[in-house]
């Protein structure tokens, strides 16, 4: 079958190590099944991949891609939760928790064998290129938004970097939830289309809001990381799932935490139950992932290229 696979690892030039070609069938064990993919979508975690974050060269080759929506072995349409040993099911009760490509073969390919218990029906109000975006990235927002910073209507939230997947999905929840979104960016281009999703206002990092927050979502990491603690009210909740600017901080804003009892809280991916509750709120109240292009699954190193480069807006789907 055909698929888009990482043969090297290469950290300084990532993309030297992604192929395209053909790999073995996929086999199902028991408590295993075989999904036929209609849609993948990229995610950052697939260019970390290529790096050898969480992927070493034993592995190799792994083919990428997290999150698919397609066909069950029985025709019915399923999204695929991308976080296997969760529960054990599927696996040996014992197994750690990883994500599809860190130990087992991913989504950039015509099948891709997983735990039964991994695979959701898939809502008909959803295109499979629409469903296909949800597993990670908008799952990572939903978690962040309703679990972890446990915000309710008429609270306001402050997404740094608009943009980026989990950025634009915690936009567009937020403000489907009835929250109050402010979001930055240093993109003109980027603000503007945060405020057309949902966001009250987008500004330039760092930049002072109307008012003080309830939560921040947080996944530039050092560049914003000041901005986020100084937007929170006291008391409210600084959410955090990824770095890309950097992990150290010039300031770790000790002083301000614990003064204005403020709270940090890691967040990463989320629950086959948020999963299922996510497609349901996409279901039932009309929001929609954010694309920013579809291409096919022979064309993925330009959605590499695209996602690696930064000129994108929502996600890059590949389709089957």
């Amino acid at each position: 079958m055909f698929a888009a696979y990482a043969a090297r690892i290469d950290r300084d030039q990532p993309l030297d190590g992604l192929e395209l070609g053909e790999r073995p069938e996929p086999q199902a064990p028991p408590g295993w099944t075989v999904v036929n993919v209609k849609a993948a979508s990229l995610n950052h975690h697939d260019l970390w991949s290529l790096r050898g974050v969480g992927l070493g060269e034993e592995a190799l080759p792994m083919i990428l891609g997290c999150d698919a929506a397609g066909l069950d072995e029985y025709g019915n349409e399923v999204v695929v939760h991308s976080v296997i040993g969760q529960t054990g099911h599927g696996v040996g009760p014992r197994e750690p928790r990883s994500i599809l490509t860190e130990r087992y073969q991913g989504t950039f390919a015509e099948r891709v064998a997983v735990p039964a218990w991994n695979v959701l029906p898939k809502p008909k109000e959803l295109s499979f290129e629409e469903a296909a975006c949800l597993p990670t990235a908008w799952l990572t927002a939903y978690r962040m938004l309703f679990t972890n910073a446990d915000v309710r209507p008429g609270d306001s939230v402050l997404v740094q970097g608009a943009g980026g997947g989990v950025a634009t999905a915690a936009i567009a929840l937020g403000a489907a939830a009835g929250l109050r979104v402010f979001a930055t960016s240093r993109d003109e281009t980027k603000r503007r289309r945060a405020v057309e999703l949902g966001a009250e206002g987008a500004y330039e990092p760092g930049a002072r809001l109307p008012h003080r927050v309830d939560a921040v979502i947080e996944t530039v990491g050092a560049a914003t990381w000041s901005h986020s603690v100084k937007s929170l009210k006291p008391g409210g909740t600084l959410v955090i799932s990824g770095a890309t600017s950097g992990q150290s901080p010039a300031s770790a804003e000790l002083n301000r935490i614990f003064f204005l009892e403020l709270k940090v809280v890691g967040s990463t991916m989320g629950s086959k139950e948020e999963l299922a509750g996510l497609l349901s709120f996409c279901a039932a109240t009309g929001v929609r992932p954010v694309i920013d292009s579809v291409l096919p699954l022979d064309r993925a190193r330009e959605g590499f290229e695209k996602m690696a480069g930064g000129d994108l807006f929502g996600k890059v789907v590949l389709t089957v």
